[in-house]
């Protein structure tokens, strides 16, 4: 369970949250859409801790999100998965090392990491790419390296920051479905995204922001920004 209530965040007194308050129940897939500087890649970054806000509460499970120390932040972050638009992948390491590395680094045994890895890369449809660096990907190919790095922890909750913005729309197309087969399996989708295409694919809530405002909250629905 997700719970945003009357969250404000100010730049320079512009507010770019305005008093917005939802909630999202575990295993739902929530589509965040809204034009330039709407105000949801704010929204996302709050909702994992890489930003705060100046008034309101964000509470994931058990985890008061505005209010977690930095040792809490990080706790929270491995319990959860996120997928950024630039990858942020490493260009030296295989993209079985790259999906691997995010285990080995929380001390998980080989085995295990052996294992999981060779799972997540099945899901994604990696297998064949596992030896290949990141530089011989493809966008689409990249893409799917960051999020299966996102999921070899195996998150309850996953949030993806505008991930289309590199792809072209056949590999949007793919992505989306993706995505869906994730939150078929019980993982919560939180997707921040201009593209009208993936949300129109996907066909799932949908929340609309205008100037820091919910100005729309619909299931099952398709990308439309009314004025």
């Amino acid at each position: 369970m997700i719970t945003v209530d009357k969250v404000t965040k100010k730049y320079k007194r512009k507010k770019v949250l305005d008093n917005i308050s939802f909630q999202i129940d575990g295993g739902e897939f929530v589509s965040i859409v809204g034009g330039s500087g709407a105000g949801k890649t704010t929204l996302l970054h709050a909702l994992i801790a890489a930003r705060t806000i100046d008034k309101g509460s964000i509470t994931v499970d058990n985890y008061k999100v505005n209010k977690l120390s930095d040792r809490k932040i990080q706790e929270y972050r491995r319990k959860i998965g996120i997928i950024f638009q630039d990858f942020k992948l490493l260009p030296k390491k295989t993209v079985f090392e790259n999906v691997a590395f995010a285990l080995e680094v929380s001390g998980y045994s080989k085995k295990f990491v052996r294992k999981r890895t060779t799972d997540v890369l099945k899901i994604t449809g990696l297998e064949s790419k596992r030896n290949s660096f990141p530089k011989a990907l493809s966008g689409g190919e990249q893409q799917r390296t960051a999020i299966a790095r996102a999921l070899v922890h195996a998150p309850e909750l996953l949030f993806a920051d505008e991930p289309t913005g590199n792809l072209d729309p056949e590999n949007a197309k793919a992505l989306a479905k993706l995505l869906l087969k994730i939150n078929a399996s019980g993982t919560t989708v939180i997707l921040s995204t201009h593209n009208k295409e993936i949300v129109d694919t996907v066909r799932k809530r949908v929340i609309t922001l205008d100037k820091g405002k919910i100005i729309s909250d619909r299931k099952r629905a398709g990308y439309i920004i009314r004025k």
